[in-house]
């Protein structure tokens, strides 16, 4: 076949990422001139110029295809229409490839839908070269059954968390340290496969990636934002049904009839999410409408469960979608933002039921962080629900409720004001109580305050200036020798004090 009889394709963006069209070269399904724009080239070199790992995947299946040995195919670089740096964006590169190949009657070699529907269009022969998930990654390799996480490093032997929630241990893989090369080759092919249908880019910043791949979270950086090369991998390890917590019928109950407003919180790796994800599907089997969103989207949830990436769309764009739809619950996983806390509050005083993840190292600490960003007597209509998981359990319940009274602690009546109750769902305990003094938000441990009082405190409340101990069954009362007037009355008192715990009594001067 001579060269003007060879057939011209053009490549286009997802083929090259995905890389579809090297594999159909060295498959030997095409043969011809391949034809690479010169824009397609600005275009990743854009991207990795601003530490995208889209660019550095697109220039390194670039290099590849460039570099295959076939003596039946021809791959060149071909000028077009020279543009302002700003002008290489997506669209417009893939506006200028279709209108070459259009230009110059050349086949089309796309693996984006939308562009091959536009080729054919235009009349365009297209060849559609989107291919599916194939084989085990290069970084699935460093895992096994129990393995939680694995921790690739550039220049550092490679890590993995191996265990359970709350109960896993570092384990090192190798003594060998990870080679940049590594992990790049292992970015590059984790962003392919992605790209490719088999998971999600969910966020490409300067610096870092994070890529929802089936299930596995990964999370890539690189120069500048760290100081070399990073993957870190998370995989769920097992998947629970809310009948796997033995939760106790009263909570239960609370969780089917009650509660609308639910905090999940706890500790990085001890489980919030797996029991997000156990809430949300049994709402689901309940008959409830259930929505999720999620950045990245890593909960295994059936196909009734829409779930939806906060790194696609804007907070004011799922405000709407969530408000107009209407679920009965949405799962939000995680609260981190302003603006997070906000789509929570808004769509919960709109009457959606709200389940929010967020990490807080005790129970109240989860319910601290909406004071500063509601007004107090607001939480128990956001929140009334709180959950703390530890080590993959329910650890702790709190539910939450306002009322006017005078809070613990403090005497004047004039000092009555709104409070929220903050109790143990299970025991009816009061353990804290919020409320406002002065400007001050006061977050109180009341139920330090609450215990039983003691011999010391019997005495003091009789002799308040009085110093009290007990001490190998004697109650030592030290008077002071100036100021306070001691009553026989109040000695008679405390000798009776002293007889009901079956103590000695001993007076003496300070």
């Amino acid at each position: 076949m001579s060269k003007s009889d060879m057939r011209v394709y053009v490549v286009d963006v997802d083929s090259v990422l995905d890389g579809s069209i090297r594999a159909m070269v060295e498959r030997g399904e095409i043969r011809g001139k391949i034809v690479i724009l010169k824009s397609l080239v600005e275009y990743f070199h854009k991207e990795a110029s601003s530490g995208r790992s889209l660019g550095y995947t697109g220039l390194e299946e670039l290099r590849r295809l460039l570099e295959l040995q076939n003596p039946d195919v021809e791959v060149s670089v071909v000028e077009d229409e020279k543009r302002s740096p700003k002008d290489y964006d997506v669209y417009v590169v893939k506006t200028a490839i279709r209108d070459y190949a259009w230009r110059v009657g050349a086949t089309l070699v796309t693996s984006d839908s939308v562009q091959a529907s536009t080729a054919g269009a235009l009349g365009l022969p297209v060849i559609y070269s989107r291919r599916g998930v194939q084989g085990r990654l290069k970084f699935e390799s460093f895992f096994d059954s129990k393995t939680m996480s694995v921790h690739l490093k550039e220049g550092a032997p490679p890590l993995a968390k191996v265990g359970a929630p709350g109960r896993w241990v570092f384990v090192k893989l190798r003594e060998e340290p990870m080679k940049a090369s590594e992990i790049e080759e292992m970015a590059r092919e984790i962003v392919e496969v992605a790209s490719r249908g088999g998971g999600f880019v969910e966020i490409d910043r300067l610096g870092s990636t994070i890529v929802q791949l089936g299930d596995y979270r990964i999370i890539i950086t690189r120069p500048p934002l760290s100081n070399g090369w990073e993957i870190t991998a998370v995989r769920p390890l097992v998947k629970l049904r809310l009948e796997d917590y033995n939760l106790p019928e009263k909570l239960l109950k609370r969780l089917i009839e009650r509660a609308e407003g639910i905090l999940i919180a706890g500790a990085p790796g001890m489980g919030k999410t797996t029991f997000a994800q156990a809430l949300a599907e049994f709402y689901a089997r309940q008959g409830k409408i259930v929505k999720t969103v999620e950045s990245p989207r890593d909960m295994r949830l059936p196909p009734i469960v829409t779930q939806y990436s906060k790194s696609y769309a804007d907070i004011g764009e799922l405000h709407d979608i969530l408000l107009l739809s209407r679920p009965d619950y949405t799962v939000f996983d995680e609260l981190r933002t302003d603006e997070d806390f906000k789509l929570y509050v808004d769509l919960r005083l709109a009457g959606i039921g709200m389940v929010g993840v967020l990490h807080a190292t005790s129970p109240i600490d989860g319910i601290q962080r909406f004071i500063r960003r509601v007004e107090l007597g607001m939480i128990p209509s956001i929140i009334d629900t709180v959950i703390f998981i530890n080590e993959g359990r329910v650890d702790k319940v709190y539910e939450i409720s306002i009322r006017v009274k005078l809070p613990t602690g403090l005497k004047e009546a004039e000092l009555t004001r709104p409070v929220v109750e903050v109790k143990d769902f299970l025991s009816g305990d009061l353990e804290y109580e919020i409320y406002t003094f002065g400007e001050q938000t006061m977050v109180i441990p009341v139920k330090s305050m609450t215990r039983p009082p003691t011999v010391e405190d019997e005495v003091r409340k009789v002799i308040p200036e009085a110093k009290v101990e007990v001490r190998e069954g004697v109650l030592i009362v030290r008077l002071p020798r100036l100021g306070g007037r001691i009553t026989a009355r109040k000695v008679k008192r405390v000798k009776r004090i002293a007889e009901e715990h079956g103590l000695e009594l001993r007076f003496t001067p300070e």
